[in-house]
């Protein structure tokens, strides 16, 4: 199949990437020519363990190329997936689809025969049906079909998530489509990976109910964590006694100074806001945004607790500020909140991640970087684990 893949951020790439894998003619296209140039050079802008042996090899097999040229890519492609950004929309909390739009109609014009335009973005029910409107208004003579193929991809384990997933969601409307789709993503169904076909809406909804439910398994855990404090009880054991259970699972039962990320925050806040819209409020996402937030601030307020009321003149060494291991995104992290509140207080802030500096260094000011966690510890009143680097894990405290 030829593929143009539009929008060369996370999602993007790496499914790209990972199409290309499958033996798929795929060209990525991003508006950047500074990104294009990049991954022309065999540069990778985002830290995702194993993405560069896999774009490697497939660029050298010349299933994978790169460009700004959005009308080449689309000419002739059986499939166009639109994964560009979706972020928070100032304001009200929605997920702002100016993006997608407009790559719709950027692809809608550049059309040259059937295509089937997919929305690989994460977007609000009902986003399909506007991405189907704005091709028709922008090429009232384009021969397409639209699918909903929402991603599940964790950071740091993306290509594992994409060559072995638990599921791949498809909403279709039409038999071509779903041929199309079925084609695409052959290899999985030949290796027995459910590929679940779905409605347009059931789709969009799927991914935004997923998040929310992991999102709540999250904040749950940090309620419980806070209440172990209490009564003298582990929260480790706690979550491996509950995480047993077969009805529970052990995954995202893991204490912590909350979620951050590209997904959770987003998603949460948009799935509360279709909520409002549709009269139906979605009191428990609603909850676990409003916990989050709480377990940011419980983790200063205890670090602020253990330096004796005061963190003022104090050196402390935070070690991890991605919003997770294995990545180098900032997004949204708990470090965004806990670090420039102790440094407000008046703390020096040593800090140390292995991929974390190339963005924290714009996005926490104040601090000193260091390499080495011990270095880093020297004389330092107080040390903070903020995310679960495996480097951290070894340390001898």
């Amino acid at each position: 199949m030829k593929i143009a893949m539009i929008g060369t951020g996370y999602v993007g790439l790496v499914s790209g990437v990972c199409f290309s894998d499958f033996g798929h003619d795929v060209i990525c296209v991003d508006r950047l020519p500074e990104k294009i140039a990049l991954l022309e050079r065999g540069e990778v802008p985002i830290y995702e363990p194993g993405l560069n042996a896999v774009m490697e090899r497939n660029v050298a097999a010349g299933r994978l190329r790169f460009t700004t040229d959005l009308a080449s890519a689309v000419d002739g492609a059986d499939a166009v997936f639109i994964a560009v950004g979706t972020p928070t929309r100032r304001g009200d909390g929605h997920a702002d689809l100016t993006y997608v739009l407009a790559a719709a109609e950027d692809v809608a014009r550049a059309m040259t025969g059937p295509t089937v335009v997919v929305t690989k973005s994460t977007v609000p029910v009902g986003t399909n049906r506007r991405v189907a409107a704005a091709i028709r208004a922008a090429n009232p003579q384009a021969v397409f079909d639209v699918a909903s193929n929402p991603e599940f991809l964790r950071e740091g384990a993306a290509i594992e998530d994409f060559m072995k997933p638990d599921r791949v969601v498809v909403g279709v409307e039409s038999a071509r489509a779903r041929e199309v789709m079925g084609a695409i993503y052959r290899p999985l169904f030949l290796r027995d990976f459910p590929i679940v076909y779905t409605d347009l809406e059931s789709a969009e909804m799927i991914k935004y109910a997923a998040n929310a439910f992991l999102a709540t398994k999250i904040s749950f855990i940090n309620e419980i964590a806070a209440l172990c404090e209490r009564v003298g009880a582990d929260v480790k054991a706690v979550s491996r006694g509950i995480g047993l259970d077969g009805r529970i699972g052990n995954k995202f039962l893991h204490a912590g100074p909350g979620y951050g990320g590209s997904c959770f925050p987003k998603d949460t806040s948009a799935l509360a806001r279709i909520g409002q819209e549709h009269g139906v409020p979605q009191r428990i996402t609603e909850t676990v945004m409003a916990v989050n937030d709480q377990i940011k601030r419980r983790m200063i307020d205890k670090i602020i607790d253990l330096c004796g009321g005061s963190v003022n003149g104090k050196t402390i060494a935070v070690l991890g500020v991605t919003f997770k291991p294995e990545t180098d995104d900032m997004r949204d992290a708990p470090s965004l909140t806990i670090v420039p509140a102790l440094v407000g207080g008046g703390a020096r802030l040593r800090v140390v991640d292995p991929h974390g500096r190339k963005e924290g260094e714009a996005l926490l000011p104040g601090v000193e970087w260091h390499e080495d966690a011990y270095t880093a510890a020297a004389e330092a009143e107080c040390i903070v684990i903020l995310t679960e680097w495996n480097q951290f894990r070894a340390l001898d405290l």
